[in-house]
């Protein structure tokens, strides 16, 4: 994850990476691990600190690895908005806006329609996108089938929390 510093500070990132997952579950194999990496020695020690304070507020042992940032590999397409890939009235309208797979991985109404599709986010904001997302008609009313059976919150319940002011 890139971030701003001067908008979001690595302690709040750090908050929302606890919130969003239960790190006291070992990982089944490298690529789907819990992990946490720093640039700075400053950032290593915040994780450090933040991982200790996770650990003594669950009583259990926590599985993330802490790590020094040297670089980062984006997953093969396969692994790209996989529970959008699984409602195909839906992606191949996206695969018709974004034939070239790298343009639908970096496309911001494709993260938003996974998202959806996995029953994250809220009706009202849902209802709000709706027209904006270029999907199809079929697509449209495959998402609010989706909204009707209920949206829970996820991300979006972390990330309001961080105050940019």
């Amino acid at each position: 994850m890139d971030y701003d510093p001067t908008v979001v500070s690595y302690e709040q990132l750090l908050s929302a990476f606890w919130a969003g997952h239960n790190p006291a579950y070992p990982s089944y194999s490298r690529q789907y691990r819990s992990a946490i990496f720093y640039t700075t020695k400053e950032q290593q020690k915040l994780a450090n600190e933040s991982k200790q304070a996770e650990e003594a507020r669950l009583g259990k042992t926590i599985h993330t690895d802490i790590e020094l940032d040297i670089g980062f590999y984006i997953a093969e397409d396969y692994h790209q908005k996989f529970y959008l890939r699984q409602r195909s009235e839906i992606v191949n309208t996206l695969y018709a806006v974004y034939p070239d797979p790298a343009n639908f991985r970096d496309s911001t109404a494709a993260a938003r329609l996974n998202g959806y599709v996995c029953g994250y986010g809220d009706e009202e904001t849902l209802k709000r996108d709706l027209d904006r997302l270029g999907l199809s008609e079929s697509g449209k009313r495959t998402l609010l089938q989706i909204a009707e059976s209920g949206l829970k919150s996820g991300c979006q319940a972390v990330i309001p929390q961080i105050n940019t002011e």
